[in-house]
C-alpha cells in the first residue's frame, strides 16, 4: 500500500469531518429523545427474537483523572479525591439496576470497555467491586473482549496482574508522545521507561491484546520529535496503535485553552508527521486497519480486516458485529436497536435523574428508514472499503443508483481523483483512498449534504 499523500489530495480532502463512529453522528441527536424512549428501546430488544440471542457490548465511563492533560476533549472531572468514586459506583449500580427492570437480568454480554477519564483512578477494591456488580447483572461471555483504558502513571506491574486477575484481557495505554518537551506543554509527563516496564509487564501477566494511543499535532511536536517516538514505540510493539490527529478547539474545550497555539506544529508539519507514522509503522510490520488504527498481522483487528469482519461503533474500529450496545455513566453514548442515546453530562444530573429513578438519558436519536439505508452504506465504506449496491438493495427495497444519484455523482467525481473504482457491482475505495475513506463516505451524510457548516468536527487529517 503506498503511504505517499499528495500536497493536492490534502488540499481537496483535508477538511472538517466526523469520524462515523456512528451515522447520524451524535451532534444530530435531540433532546425531545429522552429516558421513556429509551426504555422503549429496551423493552423492544427484551421481547425481539434476538432477546437473549444477540450479545450486548458495554461501555462504562469512569469520568475522574488526577490531573488535568491540556489536549483532552474527553468529558472528565479533574480532582484527588479519590473518595468521590465511591458514591459514583453507588449511582452506575442504580443505572443498572434500572437497565435490568427492563430487560432482565443475564443479558449476554461479548464486549464489556471502562473508558474515561481515568478508570484507573479507581482503586482495586473499586474495580473489583464494579466488576462483580457488572458481572452479577449481565453474562459476561467466556472469552468476551474486555478492555480498561490505562493512565500509565497510575500503574504499577502489580496493578497490571490484579486487572488481570479480575477480568481484563485487554489494556490500552494512553501515550501521546514520548518527547520530554511534548509532554510538558500537554501537563502529562510519563518517561518512555516507564512505559516500556509496563509493557514488559503486560506481556509476562499475558493479556490478550496491548495497545497505545498516539496523538500527532501536539505543542511543540516537529517531524524530527515524533519521528523518535514512532522508532520508541515501534521498538515497545504493541498490538495496536490508535493514532489520532490534535483538534485544537478552545472555544469548545477549555483545557486546551491552556495550549500555546503558537506552539502548534503548522499543517504542512503535521501532514508529515502522519505520513511519517504511515510509513514507520507499515514498515514495522503493523497492517493500515484504517483512519486511526494500526494493528499487528496476527491481532484479531488484523484479521477481521483480511476477512471482511471489520466493524466500527464508538470506541472506534472493533472485532464485534454491529450488536447493542449499553452506555454506562455520564455522557455515555449507547445504541439500542434503531436508536441513539447519551447520558447527562454533568455529574447533578446524571445524579438528580437517578434519584427520581429515572434513566440519566437527556438525548438521543430514533433513526429513520433513511438513516438506517444511509449508515449501511457508510459503514461499508468505513469498515470493508466497498459498498456492493445489491446488498443495500435487498436489504432496504429501493434502487441504489437512483436512490443516492446525488451521491453518484459525487462518486464518479471521486472517482476522477483516483478515490473510488465504480462498477456494476458497486463502489470500492482505493489505496489512495484509504487515507481519505471518511471524506469518501461523508458524501452519503445526509445531514452534511444539508449543512455545510463543518467547522463543529476534527480536520481529516
Amino acid at each position: 500500500m503506498t503511504t505517499t499523500i499528495s500536497p493536492d489530495l490534502l488540499r481537496k480532502y483535508d477538511v472538517p469531518g466526523p469520524r462515523y463512529t456512528s451515522y447520524p453522528t451524535a451532534d444530530r441527536f435531540v433532546e425531545a429523545f429522552g429516558p421513556n424512549d429509551y426504555v422503549q428501546a429496551l423493552a423492544q430488544r427484551r421481547e425481539g427474537p434476538a432477546a437473549m440471542a444477540a450479545p450486548l457490548s458495554l461501555y462504562v465511563h469512569i469520568p475522574f483523572c488526577e490531573q488535568l492533560c491540556y489536549y483532552c476533549a474527553c468529558n472528565k472531572i479533574i480532582t484527588k479525591h479519590h473518595e468521590r468514586a465511591a458514591p459514583y459506583l453507588r449511582y452506575l449500580t442504580r443505572e443498572v439496576e434500572l437497565h435490568t427492570e427492563v430487560l432482565g437480568t443475564g443479558q449476554p454480554v461479548s464486549q464489556l470497555h471502562l473508558g474515561g477519564g481515568s478508570p484507573t483512578f479507581l482503586t482495586d477494591d473499586e474495580l473489583r467491586q464494579l466488576m462483580a456488580m457488572l458481572r452479577r447483572n449481565f453474562a459476561v461471555a467466556p472469552g468476551a473482549e474486555c478492555s480498561i483504558e490505562i493512565d500509565p502513571r497510575t500503574v504499577t506491574g502489580e496493578r497490571l496482574q490484579f486487572l488481570h486477575d479480575i477480568g481484563f484481557n485487554r489494556i490500552s495505554y494512553g501515550v501521546q508522545d514520548f518527547d520530554p518537551d511534548v509532554q510538558k506543554a500537554v501537563h502529562r509527563v510519563q518517561p518512555y521507561e516507564q512505559v516500556a516496564a509496563l509493557m514488559e509487564d503486560a506481556r509476562r501477566i499475558g493479556f490478550d491484546s496491548v495497545n497505545v494511543d498516539l496523538i500527532y499535532g501536539l505543542p511543540k511536536q516537529t517531524p524530527e520529535s515524533f519521528t523518535r517516538t514512532l522508532q520508541q514505540v515501534s521498538t515497545l510493539r504493541p498490538d495496536r496503535i490508535a493514532l489520532y490527529g490534535y483538534a485544537h478547539l478552545p472555544e469548545r474545550f477549555k483545557p486546551q485553552r491552556r495550549i500555546i497555539a503558537a506552539e502548534l506544529p503548522g499543517a504542512a508539519n503535521k501532514v508529515s508527521m502522519l505520513s511519517q507514522a504511515l510509513a514507520a509503522f507499515i514498515s514495522a510490520g503493523y497492517v493500515y486497519i484504517g483512519m486511526d488504527h494500526f494493528a499487528l498481522p496476527n491481532d484479531a483487528l488484523a484479521v477481521a480486516k483480511r476477512q471482511g469482519r471489520l466493524h466500527r461503533n464508538f470506541q472506534g474500529y472493533s472485532t464485534q458485529a454491529d450488536c447493542d450496545l449499553i452506555g454506562l455513566g455520564i455522557s455515555a453514548i449507547g445504541k439500542v436497536g434503531a436508536t441513539y442515546s447519551q447520558n447527562a453530562k454533568t455529574m447533578d444530573e446524571y445524579c438528580d435523574m437517578l434519584d427520581q429513578g429515572k434513566l440519566p438519558v437527556v438525548r438521543g436519536l430514533a433513526l429513520s428508514r433513511d438513516d438506517l439505508a444511509r449508515r449501511a452504506v457508510i459503514m461499508a465504506l468505513m469498515c470493508q472499503g466497498q459498498v456492493v449496491f445489491e446488498s443495500i438493495e435487498l436489504a432496504w427495497l429501493l434502487d441504489f443508483k437512483a436512490y443516492f444519484a446525488p451521491e453518484m455523482e459525487q462518486m464518479r467525481q471521486l472517482q476522477e481523483q483516483g478515490m473510488v473504482v465504480i462498477d456494476d457491482e458497486g463502489i470500492q475505495v482505493t489505496a489512495q483512498g484509504w487515507f481519505f475513506v471518511r471524506g469518501v463516505a461523508m458524501q452519503f451524510d445526509k445531514y452534511l449534504q444539508a449543512d455545510r457548516n463543518r467547522t463543529k468536527f476534527s480536520r481529516i487529517i
